[in-house]
This record gives structure tokens, sequence and C-alpha cells, in this order.
């Protein structure tokens, strides 16, 4: 694996993004009524792997997982099976989904990435939580109706509304470098 630095930069300035946003209180977490938090935290990850592609991403995931396990007062996310390995996926499966619809039209897959990135984290997480027994179907399902649609609004928001400067301003080059074009 080969990383520019260009590559190496963006990971670590969207990793340090994922790291304030995960250990500042009420940032990156932002309390909800049902004693839960509803997360922003996968808006870098997502950034990452739209900007510099899939290994990016999952670096960045791999910071907010990292970030998740380390601040966990829930017994779940003190698993790094819940907090970490689910994280890895996000930035990789945005940036597919923005890689296939990128040539159409950048908004659309910016949104797409949004939305498939976001329910990534959610899916696995949750879906891990209940695989690993921590909480029994019927809270994973509260937790899943009342968190993943603001989830899924403010993160398909966020990440087109930023997404958009970034490529306004050059930083999002797709497809990726080495892949012979450069849109």
């Amino acid at each position: 694996m080969n990383l520019s630095v260009r590559r190496m930069t963006v990971a670590g300035v969207l990793g340090a993004v994922s790291a304030v946003l995960g250990l500042v209180p009420g940032l990156g977490l932002i309390p909800f009524p049902t004693g839960q938090h509803v997360t922003i935290l996968q808006i870098p990850a997502i950034l990452a792997g739209i900007a510099e592609g899939p290994v990016v991403g999952l670096f960045v995931g791999l910071i907010f997982g990292l970030t998740s396990f380390m601040r966990a007062t829930n017994p779940a996310f003190a698993d790094p099976l819940v907090a970490i390995l689910p994280r890895l996926f996000i930035g990789v499966f945005a940036a597919y989904a923005f890689m296939a619809l990128r040539r159409w039209n950048t908004a659309l897959a910016l949104g797409a990435a949004g939305v498939v990135g976001t329910l990534t984290n959610t899916v696995l997480v949750l879906g891990m939580i209940l695989l690993r027994g921590y909480w029994p179907v019927q809270q994973v399902t509260v937790v899943a109706a009342t968190h993943a649609p603001l989830e899924l609004l403010v993160g398909t928001f966020a990440v087109v509304v930023v997404g958009l400067a970034l490529h306004r301003a050059g930083y999002i080059r797709a497809p990726y470098p080495g892949s012979g074009r450069n849109v």
C-alpha cells in the first residue's frame, strides 16, 4: 500500500477532526432524550473516503472507532467488535458509492455517499450490538427508529454541503489518483 503525502495528510486532518468530535462532550455525540446519543462522527470518515478513496476512509473510520472505544461508558462500546470493527467500513462503502455515481452528478454522488456511510455506521454497529447480545431486539429497534432518521438527515446534509465546497475548491478528485482519469 503506497500512501501519498496528500492522502496521509487528509487522513491525519480528518482523523483529528473525528477525534475532536468524539472527545469533546456534546460536539460529535449529541445527547438524545432516549438516553442514547445521535452521532455525527461518521462524517469525517465519509469525507475521507470521498476525497481520497477507500483506504483513507478506512483509516479515518479506525480513528472514529478507537475514539468511541476509548470513551466508552456503555459496555457494548467497550467491545472493540462493536466500537471499532463496524467503523472501518464507513469510509470504504461511502467511497464506492461516490465512485459509482460521480460521473453522472457530483451532488447526487455526495448524497449517496452520505446515506451509505451513515447507514453503514448505524446498521453495522446496531447489528454487532445485537449479535454480541448487549441489547435486546426491542432496544435495537427503538434506537434504529429514533436515531437513524436524524443521523441520516444530518449526516447526508453535512456530507453534501462540505463535499460540494471541497469539490469546488479542487480537493475532491474522483476517480481517484492512479485510475487514469482525474475529473
